[in-house]
């Protein structure tokens, strides 16, 4: 530490390259507390005390394979099953595709084995009684002007109606609300409406399930639930696989994307190319200090202690840039959540983000550091005060 002063000033020696070099580290490091928190948003999905509870038996050929809804029946009836509903995704878009919603057509219990999702007894039976009743999330209500009474077009991607259409036609009579939307944010933003007024209205259906949700008496029996569930459809044409709410979201999203090798991609190129920039700034720091560095070893500084001191600014130039890009992502993560109305959930860099950063920090300052830490290390006094060095 007490040559800290002599680390700093070299660090600042020149002001706007050592700035723009930290917006660079800022940049990287900003980059990868967003991405680490997208990460653990996903995995996190699903993860919550009512959603151990609850089991999703899906074909085990496709997601998108439909199962038969004598299958239901046979799921109540077995040991330790306290709820079983049912549901199909819709693929509904407001006024035009951009404006995706998450719709689904839901059994009448659905609620039941949600918990997180409130709605008042008095809309709950007013969704039983109207044909083409929906539910909306508050977030999703808010976002679009949408009111109770109010009739609301949806455009099916997927399902057109019995005449050819994809326009369908619902009226709003309940809204849901969410107490954790940290936890349970999508919830918010989630369109609900009969599964009967869906499959009489497509032809596509025919009195088929896209999906059934089973939520267990205790979440200990899970497992033996899971495996009884598939036993009943093995060897048939509607073969299914039940798996955990949370392994059944993070199998549907690795559908979508493997978030983990995106994000591991993209930081694996974002740091290569922070190595090459912190690295090159370095040696040319060092190199127009040649003169500087001879004068010190001329008073009687060791050549480890110059190269402990090159390999500290290294470090400290990164710790610096690493701490402040971590710090700004942990303010935009939570915004950006909060602005997503739940639809995206990105945490605040957590202690595992900032280890693995100030880990990344500390790894990539030696490494930066280490050739132009030997280089000052090696030089000769003679030739660096000759200008030869």
């Amino acid at each position: 530490m007490k040559y800290l002063h002599l680390i700093w000033a070299a660090l600042f020696r020149r002001k706007l390259r050592t700035i723009l070099t930290l917006v660079s580290i800022i940049t990287a490091f900003l980059l990868f507390g967003l991405l680490d928190a997208v990460r653990v948003g996903f995995d996190e999905a699903g993860k919550s005390a009512n959603g151990a509870q609850r089991l999703q038996t899906n074909s085990r050929l496709s997601f998108i394979q439909l199962l038969p809804m004598s299958l239901g029946a046979r799921i109540a009836a077995i040991d330790g099953v306290k709820d079983v509903a049912y549901a199909n995704w819709f693929g509904g878009a407001y006024q035009k595709p951009e404006n995706a919603v998450f719709s689904f057509a839901v059994s009448p219990n659905y609620l039941d084995v949600y918990p997180e999702m409130e709605v008042s007894a008095e809309q709950r039976k007013a969704f039983a009684e109207t044909k083409n009743g929906a539910i909306v999330g508050e977030g999703l209500a808010k976002k679009f002007g949408w009111k109770l009474g109010d009739q609301v077009p949806m455009q099916s991607t997927i399902y057109p109606d019995r005449n050819g259409s994809q326009n369908w036609s619902f009226q709003i009579v309940g809204i849901l609300h969410v107490a954790d939307k940290k936890s349970n944010g999508w919830f918010d933003q989630m369109f609900l409406f009969n599964w009967k007024y869906f499959d009489d209205t497509t032809s596509w259906n025919n009195g088929q399930v896209g999906w059934y949700v089973t939520r267990v008496k205790d979440v200990n029996q899970a497992d033996r639930v899971l495996k009884a569930i598939d036993e009943i459809s093995a060897n048939s044409d509607h073969e299914t696989r039940t798996q955990t709410e949370a392994a059944a979201m993070s199998g549907w999203m690795k559908q979508v994307a493997d978030i983990n090798l995106i994000v591991t991609s993209i930081m694996g190129a974002v740091f290569f190319t922070l190595l090459l920039l912190a690295g090159n700034t370095m040696m040319q720091a060092v190199r127009e200090r040649t003169g500087e560095i001879a004068v010190l070893k001329t008073l009687g500084f060791p050549g480890g202690s110059v190269l402990g001191m090159v390999l500290a600014e290294a470090v400290l130039l990164l710790l610096i840039g690493g701490a402040i890009g971590l710090l700004l992502a942990s303010v935009i993560g939570p915004a950006v959540s909060a602005g997503s109305g739940g639809v995206l959930n990105l945490p605040a860099a957590g202690l595992g983000s900032w280890m693995t950063g100030v880990g990344l920090a500390l790894v990539f300052g030696l490494a930066v550091g280490a050739a132009p830490a030997l280089r000052a290390m090696r030089v000769n006094i003679t030739d660096a005060l000759a200008g030869r060095a």
